[in-house]
């Protein structure tokens, strides 16, 4: 249904290196996670599904936005299997194209129910403002090489978990759920959010670029700081934390190579098994969150679903 409704959405034709990047990004690809644990919410508490589409509608394109700004910032010339925006039209362009899809976003949240709308626009403006914060704080680190795991997990609650958090309960609210279920629904996603952002680190590393749609290694040879990453220098000695950032700072070194030697770290220090085994920890902690909205009589299967399928997710 979202995909026909999203595909459904009309774009002026001119100007065209305007418009075409945003139908270019929207679609052919995407997991769809946001708008569907929106609508999956509404409909569990007895929403419409057109009273609900338009929220979707403006959580992806606002994720979309996103998307197109940061493939700027990490110079990434690949997404979802075909060239990025920035690298088909250029960076001016998909900055403008970004833009524009963060002004649509707000078109679309506009058609949400009256009697709904100031608590839904309240609750888009501070995820909106929440993941841009998380941006900053990403970038900041790159330039450190003292980021805590504390700091972390905070930067990627912002940056993602926010997101997913804010649009179940987005769509709780369409819906007219209570304010202490739609608080459950913003904790179900902050916990799945969590760990879809974590299950991205570690495939970035250890997933494959066929499946994944986008080139791996991206985090390692940007000198992002990821769950892994940090990690390994918490567990590392002296002289293999001295190896490990002398090979991220080593420039000119193939990325091939910088893989090659990090995971070996990794690996020596059994950070992927830390890493699955915290994606679990807040699988479980959204799990359980489901179990007090299933106490409450709400029928939770599609949910508990949507964990399954992100749990033993490989791209």
């Amino acid at each position: 249904m979202f995909e026909e409704y999203l595909s459904s959405i009309e774009f002026p034709q001119q100007p065209s290196k305007l418009y075409e990047p945003i139908s270019y990004s929207l679609l052919d690809g995407g997991k769809r996670v946001r708008p569907a644990l929106l609508l999956i919410a509404a409909d569990i508490f007895g929403a419409r599904p057109e009273d609900a589409m338009p929220c979707a509608g403006a959580v992806e394109m606002f994720h979309n936005f996103t998307l197109l700004h940061d493939d700027i910032m990490d110079n990434a010339a690949v997404r979802r299997g075909k060239s990025s925006v920035h690298a088909k039209w250029g960076s001016n362009v998909a900055i403008l194209s970004g833009d524009a899809m963060v002004i649509c976003s707000y078109k679309l949240l506009q058609q949400a129910p009256a009697g709904v709308l100031p608590a839904v626009m309240a609750e888009f403006n501070k995820m909106a403002l929440e993941v841009c914060e998380g941006q900053q704080f990403d970038l900041d680190f790159e330039s450190r090489e003292d980021v805590s795991l504390d700091e972390y997990m905070n930067m990627i609650r912002l940056k993602t978990a926010v997101l997913f958090a804010g649009s179940a309960k987005i769509g709780g609210l369409v819906a007219g759920a209570s304010p202490e279920e739609c608080e459950l629904l913003y904790a179900f996603g902050l916990e799945l959010g969590m760990a879809f952002q974590l299950q991205d680190d570690y495939l970035d590393t250890y997933g494959t670029a066929d499946v994944l749609g986008k080139n791996i290694g991206g985090d390692i040879g940007e000198g992002k700081k990821t769950f892994l990453t940090i990690t390994a220098l918490n567990e590392a000695g002296a002289a293999t934390r001295r190896a490990m950032l002398a090979t991220f700072n080593e420039k000119k070194l193939p990325l091939g190579h910088k893989m090659g030697r990090i995971k070996t770290i990794y690996n020596s220090l059994d950070v992927p098994e830390i890493t699955r085994r915290e994606v679990k920890k807040y699988l479980d902690s959204a799990t359980a969150a489901l179990g007090k909205l299933e106490a409450g009589g709400r029928d939770v299967t599609l949910l508990r679903e949507m964990v399954d399928a992100l749990a033993n997710r490989n791209k």
